[in-house]
């Protein structure tokens, strides 16, 4: 967007008022924002007065002298010799060849294929092809703990990448053109976000020649506001103007006056069957079953029945917990969802640690058998406890990159039997096939990082069915896993081949019901 700031007068604004394409008062921000589509009109009315910044000066004359047309589809594809082996011996997929063929059909795209079948090759088969057709760079950007990864693909295919972290995106990109491959997508999901500010910069340039974006989850959460950045980044139409998706979208809406002000909500989701079909030219959604025909994965839920004693401890702690909550609702201290939410994660938090012993019992069992087991959890005091006691490798984010890769390496190549991680760091890029167990201590909010947490196993190369117990323990648990499955179903519903119909309420509005009951 170009930002146009000034002090009010009429003429001005009258002059924005008729510049095309619209702009858009943003008050927060104390001026106009026009799409770049607008900029020789704002030039023209406003060029004599305004001071117009060294970065903006460059785009345009960028934008007047675009890079030259990238060859034909039909020679791109006869470029990216997607029948050829790699250089590690391997030799694409199916499913990573029509992959590639579809990227290379689209300058902006979304490539959502479950995790485990093998994006990141698919995306640089592609991007392959567009750096022997052009002069370009190839620009990666992925977490940290993902670039060695990032790095070997780009050895099998040999090509040269440059690999940039999520906290250090570049503010400009070279004049020759740049093929943009963005990993785990789904960390742009806000738009208040720097780190999504900076790529949308990106997405824009007038140098990109293609944004290509790669994730499992591309709305983790069920909301299809989490699905805006994206479309935003990758250009398509429907996300031109925020406030029109939303509406009509995420039951976007005014909410009351609040003093002086109204809040603008946009956190529902509505018409995702019309959503779906906008979207599918550029989202590419692929299940493993359909493709690859991975075996199966299973869910068990594990209800977890406490001793006399220990039940009474439980029981006394949750009382606590809850009895402060009621008391301070009553008091009017309560202003906040937020408020309920971290009582709940207290909640789940006492019991993951009455879960505990119960744990230990099934992973014995399981490695007594001879089987590899992953446990995740969202709390790293419940794993410290465990690593204790039973051993096994530890992956949390208070080790380095590297230390974390030796964990996994270790786990991978039979060291060790038992790999305890928390969902933010084991639950991303890493491949732990080798476990045909996995256990998950209590549940994330998002379907979309309980999915990618078991999906760490359930990729190319496993031996047999995954299994993945849930272990459940008390309402709490309840709660959270009856909010993964609706949630869910939103997803399948943008995603999915099945169209169903879902009705929810709002996390924090069932906590607090659940609380306050008498």
């Amino acid at each position: 967007m170009v930002r146009v700031v000034s002090p009010f007068d009429a003429v001005t604004q009258a002059q924005l008022r008729r510049v095309r394409p619209r702009g858009c008062w943003r008050g927060q921000r104390k001026g106009w924002e026009f799409p770049m589509a607008s900029v020789d009109a704002l030039q023209s009315a406003l060029g004599t007065r305004f001071h117009i910044r060294d970065d903006l000066k460059q785009w345009m004359a960028w934008s007047h002298q675009p890079l030259p047309p990238l060859p034909p589809h039909r020679e791109l594809i006869a470029a990216a010799d997607l029948e050829e082996p790699l250089e590690d011996g391997r030799r694409p997929l199916a499913h990573q060849r029509s992959g590639a063929r579809w990227l290379l059909a689209r300058r902006g795209a979304v490539l959502a294929d479950e995790m485990g079948l093998g994006k990141t090759l698919t995306a640089l088969l592609a991007a392959r092809a567009l750096a022997r057709c052009a002069s370009l760079r190839i620009l990666v950007v992925a977490p940290v703990g993902l670039h060695a990864h990032w790095q070997r693909e780009a050895d099998a295919v040999a090509q040269v990448v440059e690999l940039v972290s999520w906290a250090r995106l570049p503010t400009e990109l070279p004049e020759a053109g740049t093929v943009l491959l963005v990993d785990e997508a789904h960390f742009a999901q806000t738009l208040q976000a720097q780190r999504t500010e900076a790529l949308l910069r990106l997405a824009r340039h007038p140098r990109l020649r293609a944004i290509w974006m790669l994730t499992g989850t591309p709305m983790k959460n069920g909301r299809p506001k989490q699905l805006f950045p994206l479309l935003a980044a990758i250009d398509h139409p429907i996300a031109h103007d925020q406030q029109r998706f939303e509406e009509q979208y995420c039951q976007g809406h005014w909410s009351e006056r609040q003093g002086r002000y109204r809040q603008w909500q946009a956190d529902g989701a509505s018409q995702l069957d019309e959503l779906r079909q906008l979207t599918r030219p550029l989202i590419l959604h692929r299940r493993k079953q359909k493709v690859i025909g991975l075996p199966p994965k299973q869910r068990r839920h594990i209800p977890i029945a406490l001793a006399q004693a220990e039940l009474i401890g439980f029981d006394h702690r949750v009382d606590l917990v809850v009895e402060d909550y009621r008391y301070r609702v009553r008091k009017g201290q309560v202003r906040s969802d937020a408020e309920s939410l971290a009582v709940l994660t207290s909640l789940r938090r006492i019991a993951a640690e009455f879960k505990l012993p119960a744990v230990r019992t099934l992973v014995d069992e399981l490695r007594s058998s001879g089987e590899a087991v992953v446990l995740f959890s969202g709390f790293v005091d419940p794993l410290m406890l465990l690593h204790q006691q039973i051993g096994g490798e530890l992956l949390t984010g208070r080790q380095r990159p590297s230390e974390r890769q030796q964990a996994v390496d270790r786990f991978q190549c039979g060291d060790s039997d038992l790999l305890l991680a928390t969902y933010g760091t084991g639950g991303l890029g890493f491949t732990l096939h080798r476990a045909r167990h996995v256990v998950l201590l209590e549940r994330p909010w998002t379907p979309g990082d309980v999915e990618q947490a078991e999906d760490r196993c359930h990729r190319l190369g496993m031996t047999g069915d995954l299994i993945c117990h849930w272990m459940q323990l008390g309402p709490a648990d309840q709660l959270v896993d009856g909010l993964v499955a609706s949630k869910a179903q939103q997803i399948e519903i943008l995603l999915g081949p099945r169209r169903l119909a879902v009705a929810r309420q709002p996390l924090a509005s069932m906590v607090r019901s659940c609380l306050q009951v008498a």
